[in-house]
């Protein structure tokens, strides 16, 4: 492994989740009015800039892990994958079979995927700082 970059296995679930996310907000933007549920307010655009922000919390963990700061870098890519569990907040406004399957299959990619750099990445983190500590002993 290159000192400044991620873990293959961490790249493999961080471009994973990256397709998920995308995926599921541009089914999101585009079929706003479908969804159940979602406030009258929200429209494509915004769901696009939430995505973006999103997403930026990712970009900003490789940034940082390619610094000396790597358990940081790790501690944003694993808040990046936390943020794809939220895409279950859409069964609090509506039950999962008043969904699509288009957008229940969304919802459930992106959830796992994001899950699985959440916990991948929380474990390294885990291992990165126990070898520190280990090395200061």
């Amino acid at each position: 492994m290159h000192h400044s970059s991620l873990p293959k296995h961490i790249q493999l679930l961080l471009v994973i989740f990256f397709a998920a996310n995308l995926t599921h907000f541009v089914h999101n933007a585009e079929y706003i009015a479908y969804y159940p549920g979602m406030p009258s307010w929200l429209t494509r655009e915004q769901v696009y800039l939430a995505w973006v922000a999103g997403a930026s919390v990712g970009l900003s963990g490789l940034l940082v892990y390619r610094t000396r700061l790597k358990a940081l870098g790790l501690a944003l890519v694993a808040a990046y994958g936390a943020l794809g569990v939220d895409g279950l907040a859409h069964y609090a406004l509506a039950l999962c079979s008043e969904h699509t399957l288009a957008t229940n299959l969304t919802i459930w990619f992106e959830v796992l995927a994001g899950l699985s750099l959440l916990l991948a990445s929380s474990a390294l983190i885990g291992r990165t700082l126990s070898m520190r500590v280990k090395a200061s002993i």
